[in-house]
């Protein structure tokens, strides 16, 4: 690909609820999106494109290091004059060279996986490829879970999950903290059955000292239990995990192949949640699977509050065949009242996967406009 411009849109979509987790509550999701425009050259010779990228940091850096005004600082300081020094010096930009590109700025791997997204989807609307046809999925839709924060109370706890079973999501994920896990376990369950696919998710939010406590997780049938500790706390995961029948599951603790390998040979999870943006962008993301796949451990999708563009992205990297447990990949309107893109829809608990090419979906022009601030190019101006 020959990338001629890059603009940067920052944007600020309401969440129709706010949303806690053991390391804050949103109310808001702040983000940037990325649009590159260039050729790609075809069999039939040279195709104008444009693709989208979307940065899933946070506002603070309190679920990674990542913080959103860091990653944008980082994509206009470093990021984009990299790539650009390397098509200048006659390296071909495409989506499988901007990791390497890229490789000597240490970390900032959601900034990464933006810019690494926008190429992708520039370079398969060239080719008139789908995301889920590049990936090699074999499904035309995935299975949706739906993700419930930490409510003020049990009743209105029971209330959300009622109202999400009855719309059809498949899956239920309980955030969970300190102070906050057994009675709203245990209230679920009551309320609901053990039919139910219950799992939680605590966000790194207690350390083997609590390992008691997460014992007792044991008696509810729960599919996993998602990041219990620390994200560099993969010896004390293979502990836990040797005490519990409730399988491990990491999240923070993944940021590559390499993470996944290792937590793999310590016995440290027996699944495996891959967000793409976490692990560097979707090449990293389809290793993973693979990688997981291989050792007979199961991956699923995360989700960080993505938009529809986002959102079609996991979706279709979700219909590999090696994401055998529902993910976060939810309705549209789970979060947002109004998305950028056309919205996404639950049928008979599934989510639809993108099969136009590239990512399928596009921002609406005037529904953009009216949530993003003006472009700002990145490229040539920051030349």
């Amino acid at each position: 690909m020959l990338i001629e411009s890059i603009q940067l849109r920052e944007l600020s979509l309401p969440i129709v609820s706010p949303f806690t987790t053991s390391f804050g509550t949103q109310t808001v999701r702040n983000t940037y999106l990325l649009r590159i425009a260039g050729t790609v050259r075809t069999a039939q010779g040279t195709e104008s494109v444009a693709g989208w990228g979307e940065c899933v940091s946070l506002s603070d850096p309190v679920y990674s290091s990542e913080y959103l005004r860091g990653a944008r600082e980082v994509t206009e300081r470093y990021l984009v004059p990299a790539l650009f020094a390397a098509q200048e010096s006659g390296q071909e930009i495409t989506a499988e060279t901007v990791a390497s590109v890229l490789e000597h700025i240490v970390g900032h791997r959601m900034a990464k996986s933006a810019l690494e997204m926008a190429v992708l989807d520039a370079q398969l609307r060239g080719h008139g490829m789908s995301f889920a046809s590049y990936f090699g999925a074999t499904r035309t839709a995935v299975p949706s879970g739906v993700s419930v924060g930490i409510q003020d109370s049990i009743d209105d706890l029971l209330g959300a999950v009622g109202v999400y079973l009855e719309e059809g999501y498949v899956r239920i994920k309980l955030k969970i903290q300190p102070g906050w896990d057994i009675e709203p376990v245990a209230a679920v369950r009551r309320a609901f059955g053990d039919d139910v696919p219950l799992q939680v998710d605590a966000n790194a939010a207690y350390t083997l000292v609590d390992a008691r406590q997460l014992r007792r997780l044991d008696d509810y049938g729960l599919l996993l239990i998602e990041q219990p500790l620390a994200e560099d706390d993969l010896v004390q995961h293979a502990k836990l995990a040797q005490m519990m029948h409730t399988p491990i599951c990491l999240d923070e603790s993944i940021e590559s192949a390499k993470d996944t390998a290792d937590a793999i040979s310590l016995g440290a999870a027996s699944v495996i949640n891959v967000k793409p943006g976490r692990v560097g962008g979707y090449l990293e993301a389809r290793r993973i699977h693979d990688l997981a796949r291989a050792h007979g451990v199961a991956v699923w999708c995360g989700g960080m509050l993505e938009t529809g563009l986002g959102r079609a992205a996991n979706t279709a990297l979700a219909a590999l065949d090696g994401f055998t447990l529902p993910g976060d990949i939810s309705a549209s309107d789970r979060f947002y009242r109004q998305d950028i893109t056309e919205p996404f829809v639950l049928r008979d608990g599934m989510i639809d996967v993108p099969q136009g090419p590239g990512l399928g979906v596009t921002p609406i022009p005037e529904v953009l406009d009216a949530l993003a601030a003006a472009p700002v190019e990145l490229w040539p101006a920051a030349h």
